[in-house]
């Protein structure tokens, strides 16, 4: 593709820049700049430091991760918004009964509307942000009017509003803007997770480095337990300039350590090959284990002992590689019969036996996974494309990789919440369904994603427009396929998902000043809910604000003429709340929920005529049912 003319002059400040970069890289920053533009810049107390052969006074040194922008990431990730959940049953399957949620909108702001709700609840968060490879898109959060004014001169388009923007190596912000990013969205996260929670991250060699420093700073660097390295691609490219890259690191952290502990994996079966019972033991199937360690004689002295081999000769190990265990252990294993010799009892050293009896409990996992064990792209796109032919998706994740990762996490009857916030194809809604289909279990999934477009020409045989749809055309395909099983387990777990889309507040936003208001004006603002809003619509935003679980069973009932739903009603227990919006409601109908005895009851604050109504309904729930805690909209 031809190459754009520049159409200025040079800008012989970044050639400069340029030529110390290559002789100096460590004193290359990005800083704001008086009109608050960030831009790549010059460290000179440190280009100075690099330029002197004595130490050169400066700043205060520390230790500390900080970039141009990070304050406002803080400020934003604190900041509270008017904006609400709205339903969207056409969008949804199962709409009423189902546990699952998919969310559309901009992460940051499902992640503080689901802080209230979620606060310490969610199991396990896996996510694949963007990569920032120079040719990936990231959040916009729009903290400053000189960044859009940057893309704007530089050419760089934008998705959806700009609530995605490209992020170009060229960018001056380039690592900053990621940074700033996931920064505000990690912090929110953290808030989420159940003190046994844990977080999985997928990143790639750019990044590793920044993002290890930023999680040590949200979650702890006490709290920080592996570095995975997936093996993502099953051959080398032999066309690569420097080397082939065949992984993608996964950061895991947890909420607290002294919390969590990784639930062993299965044994397969050629890890219990290793087995074997060549002395015929009645205790089963063994393997022999080293009786040395790497240790020397002057490090642990004390494992510097004499011992028996069958022939009677006192054996010592080597002084560079003393016995593994105390000389009371090796006696206690003697007594045991647990010392191998060899067949013949001749060998030199001897081992230990370590009985697959003892074991089966399972294996603790590694930082390894290859490809054969948790997938790699080539499969995920295959995945992908039969659940949703033309998806457009160059490198998704195998559902099997987040599967590995919830078995490490997740037990079957737990009930445990997964977030990804960053749900792309939905990959990790897919491995839930998967892994509850395979052990029974109960665990439930919410997946966020923005609505950005697809490519030109992706999916339009599908009529899907932007990613989130195919998010959800993946569920929906996954869900059918495991209903067509005929088990019993399967057709009593969760397919489903219901549709919630970020929009505006629910109710008006009307302001006058106190002179220009007159009684009847406000008579008039007593009611004030959106006219296009549903009583649908209304009951997600007052689920939110009593931090009420947005899965929960919804039932809708006409009484008394009025819409009136309860929200995980049955007959073994009172509903945890029940509301009706309607503009009059009825005094039997106000008895009538009042009988069923729900935690919440919430009313439009409109339906109350006079304020002597109100305090008619207030005696009545006093009288009915004084444990409810009632509420006007």
């Amino acid at each position: 593709m031809p190459e754009k003319l520049k159409m200025h002059s040079p800008d012989l400040v970044g050639s400069n820049i340029d030529c110390i970069a290559e002789l100096f890289p460590n004193c290359v920053t990005e800083a704001a700049g008086e009109n608050g533009q960030v831009t790549r810049k010059i460290d000179f107390d440190l280009l100075r430091q690099e330029l002197s052969d004595e130490i050169v006074e400066g700043p205060l040194e520390r230790y500390h991760l900080n970039w141009p922008g990070k304050r406002e990431a803080m400020l934003a990730a604190n900041a509270p918004i008017s904006k609400t959940l709205r339903p969207c049953r056409e969008e949804s399957v199962d709409f009423d009964t189902t546990q699952n949620l998919f969310i559309e909108g901009d992460n940051l702001e499902a992640l503080k509307l689901l802080q209230e709700t979620y606060l310490g609840k969610v199991k396990m968060i896996y996510i694949d942000p963007p990569y920032n490879t120079g040719h990936d898109f990231i959040y916009d959060d729009d903290f400053s009017s000189s960044k859009v004014e940057y893309l704007a001169s530089s050419s760089q388009e934008d998705f959806e509003r700009k609530r995605l923007v490209a992020n170009t190596i060229a960018n001056g912000r380039f690592h900053s803007d990621w940074l700033t990013m996931m920064f505000a969205r990690l912090r929110i996260a953290r808030n989420l997770l159940k003190d046994d929670g844990v977080v999985f991250i997928s990143i790639d060699d750019d990044e590793v480095g920044n993002l290890r420093k930023l999680c040590d700073e949200v979650f702890g660097e006490s709290n920080f337990v592996a570095n995975i390295i997936w093996e993502k691609k099953y051959s080398p490219q032999n066309d690569a300039r420097y080397f082939s890259d065949m992984h993608d690191h996964i950061l895991v952290y947890c909420k607290s350590k002294d919390d969590w502990k990784p639930i062993p994996l299965p044994r397969t079966a050629d890890q219990d090959s290793a087995y074997t019972n060549p002395d015929n033991d009645p205790r089963g199937p063994w393997k022999a284990t080293d009786a040395t360690c790497n240790k020397t004689r002057a490090e642990r002295p004390n494992l510097y002992y004499p011992i028996r081999n069958p022939a009677g000769d006192s054996v010592l190990p080597k002084e560079t590689r003393v016995w593994a265990v105390s000389e009371e252990l090796h006696q206690e294993r003697e007594q045991q019969d647990r010392v191998w010799w060899g067949l013949r009892q001749t060998n030199a050293v001897p081992s230990y036996k370590t009985f697959l009896s003892e074991v089966k409990s399972g294996r603790v996992p590694t930082t390894i996974w290859s490809y054969e064990e948790v997938g790699h792209n080539q499969q995920a796109k295959q995945e992908l494309n039969r659940l949703v032919p033309n998806s457009g998706f160059n490198t998704p994740k195998p559902s099997k990789l987040i599967a590995y990762a919830l078995r490490i996490v997740s037990n079957p009857d737990d009930d445990d919440v997964i977030v990804d916030f960053f749900a792309g194809s939905a990959a990790s809604a897919h491995a839930v369904i998967s892994l509850n289909r395979e052990d029974g279990g109960n665990r439930r999934f919410i997946m966020v994603q923005l609505p950005d477009p697809c490519r030109e020409g992706d999916t339009a045989s599908e009529g899907l427009e932007t990613i989130a749809d195919i998010g959800k055309q993946r569920i929906r395909s996954v869900g059918q396929l495991a209903s067509e099983e005929s088990t019993l387990v399967s057709s009593s777990l969760d397919h489903g998902f219901r549709v919630l889309k970020i929009d505006s507040s629910n109710m008006k936003d009307v302001y006058y000043s106190p002179a220009d208001t007159s009684q009847a004006m406000l008579g008039g603002l007593v009611d004030n809910i959106k006219s296009d809003r549903s009583g649908e619509d209304l009951l997600f935003q007052v689920l939110l604000d009593c931090g009420v679980d947005l899965g929960l069973p919804i039932k809708a009932e006409t009484i008394e003429g009025c819409e009136v739903f309860f929200v995980n009603d049955s007959e073994y227990a009172a509903p945890d709340l029940v509301a009706c919006f309607d503009a009059e409601v009825p005094e039997l109908l106000v008895k009538t929920i009042a009988a069923k005895s729900p935690l919440r009851a919430v009313f439009r604050d409109g339906c109350f005529a006079t304020d002597a109504d109100k305090i008619n309904v207030e005696q009545i729930f006093k009288q009915m049912s004084p444990q409810t805690q009632l509420r006007s909209l």
